[in-house]
C-alpha cells in the first residue's frame, strides 16, 4: 500500500454553481463530504486548499486542515502545487488532487489512484475510468471520454465520442464501440515533481480547444497511467440538479 497525500481545492467562486463547496446538507457545507471521504481512504496528510476567507473559516470550524493559497490560480492542480511547494514535500512524493464538489467519492478510488502511480515509476499522473455502456452518455459533452493503448496509458480525453467505428456508423444511427468506450474520472495523482512541471506549462491548444486540462500534459509529453474501476462513483455537483441528486443520497 503506498504512502499519499490528498489536497482537496475548494473555490468558492464556481461558474457554474456559484459557492457550491459551501452549499448545507444536513447542515454541513459540501465540502465536508469530500474532506471526509478522502480522510477515510488511508491518506497521511488531507489538507483543504482554498483563496477565500469564508472557505477557510468555515472548514476550519468542522477541524480540517484548511490553508490559503493565491486567488490568481488558474486551476485546483496549481493550487495544490502551491500547498506542496510550501509544504517541502519531497519530488517523489504522491498527492492527490480530490476536488471539493465530488462528496460521495468512494475512499477505495482515493486509494487506488494513489497505488497505481506508485506501482508505475515511469509514469507522471495516474487517474481512472470506466467503461460505457450507453449510446447517450458516449454521446453526452459532459461526460469526458478517455482512449488508452495496450498498457492502459491515456492517448486522449475528449468530449467528443471516442473511438468511432468507420464502418457502420454515422452521424444518425451511431455506433457504440463496445469494449473500447471510458469515461474519464475526474480523479488524479501526481507526483510533486509532475506537478510541479505540469503547473510550469502553458496552456496547450488543445486543452483550450476541449476544455480539458488534463491535455495539457499529454500535449508536453507527461505520462498519463489510467485505471478502469468496474466500480464507478456517483455524480459530482456541477449543477443545480446534480446538488440536489448528491443532497438526497447523503441525506438518505
Amino acid at each position: 500500500m503506498s504512502s499519499f497525500k490528498v489536497v482537496i481545492p475548494a473555490r468558492l467562486g464556481s461558474t457554474r454553481l456559484p459557492r457550491k463547496v459551501l452549499r448545507e446538507i444536513n447542515g454541513q457545507p459540501l465540502v465536508r463530504f469530500a474532506w471526509e471521504a478522502a480522510r477515510k481512504s488511508g491518506a497521511e496528510e488531507v489538507i483543504i486548499a482554498t483563496d477565500d476567507a469564508e472557505v477557510l473559516n468555515a472548514c476550519k470550524a468542522f477541524g480540517a486542515d484548511v490553508r490559503m493559497t493565491a486567488a490568481t490560480h488558474n486551476s485546483g492542480t496549481d493550487r495544490i502545487d502551491e500547498i506542496a511547494r510550501a509544504a517541502g514535500w519531497g519530488a517523489q512524493t504522491i498527492v492527490v488532487n480530490l476536488q471539493g464538489d465530488e462528496p460521495l467519492m468512494p475512499p477505495a478510488l482515493i486509494r487506488q489512484c494513489a497505488d497505481l502511480l506508485s506501482a508505475d515509476a515511469s509514469a507522471h499522473i495516474a487517474t481512472l475510468c470506466h467503461a460505457i455502456h450507453s449510446v447517450e452518455d458516449w454521446l453526452n459533452p459532459n461526460v469526458v471520454k478517455v482512449v488508452m493503448d495496450e498498457a492502459k496509458n491515456a492517448l486522449y480525453f475528449s468530449r467528443a465520442p471516442i473511438p468511432w467505428k468507420r464502418t457502420g456508423a454515422t452521424r444518425d444511427n451511431p455506433q457504440l464501440p463496445e469494449g473500447l468506450v471510458f469515461r474519464h474520472i475526474g480523479l488524479y495523482a501526481y507526483r510533486v515533481d509532475a506537478l510541479a512541471r505540469f503547473s510550469s506549462l502553458p496552456p496547450a491548444a488543445l486543452e483550450d480547444c476541449e476544455a480539458l486540462e488534463q491535455l495539457r500534459a499529454l500535449a508536453h509529453g507527461l505520462r498519463i497511467r489510467m485505471g478502469v474501476t468496474e466500480n464507478p462513483p456517483p455524480r459530482g455537483v456541477d449543477t443545480e440538479d446534480d446538488f440536489g441528486v448528491v443532497a438526497a443520497l447523503l441525506k438518505s
